[in-house]
């Protein structure tokens, strides 16, 4: 599981001229599973996500988290985080979940994510969307986690 995490100003999913999911400050999460991602996982992720002191205090230095923020969160499915480049010039996805699996594990990322008390707005899962954001720093910070490499 990958979750590349962006601090943000604002963001916004936008699926055939139809908002999705918008947030003013807090985090963008673009979030990938691969074929071995479990629970385990998802817990890990969800809690590192939710206390991760990335947000400046008073004094310019990184030591709040987004739960002493704004609480809100953008969560985009995105399986091409997956992708393997070793290889040619075309990304393999063969470690990449199967989609029915990805979206019943995004969906409970999600509801983790929500019961450590954020407020979670989501793009479409296999849907073409349009992400639009100000990066606030930028900050962007990869998570990951895999059972191989715990």
């Amino acid at each position: 599981m990958k979750v590349l995490m962006q601090r943000v100003t604002n963001a916004t999913c936008t699926v055939d001229d139809v908002v999705t999911g918008a947030i003013q400050q807090g985090l963008l999460l673009f979030v990938s599973f691969r074929q071995s991602d479990d629970e385990v996982i998802i817990n890990h992720l969800a809690k590192k996500v939710a206390n991760l002191r990335i947000f400046e205090d008073g004094e310019g230095k990184m030591n709040r988290n987004v739960q002493a923020t704004s609480n809100a969160v953008l969560s985009i499915p995105q399986f091409t985080l997956e992708a393997s480049t070793e290889k040619g010039h075309r990304p393999s996805f063969s470690k990449a979940c199967d989609p029915q699996k990805a979206n019943t594990l995004f969906n409970r990322f999600n509801q983790r994510l929500e019961e450590e008390g954020l407020k979670v707005y989501k793009g479409v899962f296999s849907a073409h969307m349009n992400i639009t954001l100000n990066n606030d720093g930028p900050v962007t910070i990869i998570l990951e986690r895999t059972h191989d490499h715990d």
